[in-house]
């Protein structure tokens, strides 16, 4: 094998710029994965919107008043819920934008992404109140409970499978 070795610089300078391209190689890893971050925020962005949309179009529905007061709790906590994954989902956006034209560091990805880890439980939590309120207002208590267990036990295996997947994997040397 040829040793490429460039031997026309000093050794001090093959070294700065072997620091400067590693350097450059890291700021581009820390882009790459804000950028990810930023996608999948977009992701969960539209459905906690839809979701949002829903909750509060259903407080102006005719048999709205005609809930018992157990359903609208629940309502209400959703609502809340909805509009702090909404605002939580804002955040990683508004963090990008006040970046005076530089690139991200390592902070604000590490911020970005227990940020989007948040979203993602609040979603969670969300999918798992949604089921339980449509299926209490159409069905009743019991079906309600059902359905909370499963969209639980869903939500539980959402969050840990692909885990136990990516650990279970082999690895290729």
């Amino acid at each position: 094998m040829e040793d490429h070795t460039d031997t026309s610089r000093p050794p001090a300078t093959r070294a700065t710029q072997a620091t400067s391209q590693a350097s450059q190689a890291s700021q581009e890893d820390v882009s790459r994965r804000w950028e990810r971050i930023l996608q999948e925020v977009r992701v969960t962005q539209t459905g906690t919107q839809i979701i949002t949309g829903f909750l509060l179009s259903v407080a102006f529905q005719q048999t709205f008043a005609k809930l018992p007061g157990h359903a609208r709790g629940i309502y209400l906590v959703l609502v809340v819920l909805a509009c702090v994954a909404t605002l939580l989902g804002l955040l990683p956006v508004v963090q990008h934008r006040r970046l005076p034209e530089r690139d991200p560091d390592r902070r604000l990805v590490a911020s970005g992404s227990r940020i989007l880890i948040a979203l993602l439980l609040l979603v969670t939590l969300l999918a798992i109140g949604v089921a339980v309120f449509i299926f209490d207002v159409v069905l009743g208590g019991v079906a309600a409970l059902v359905a909370g267990i499963v969209a639980f036990v869903a939500g539980v295996l959402v969050w840990t499978l692909p885990v136990h997947s990516r650990a279970r994997r082999p690895r290729h040397a």
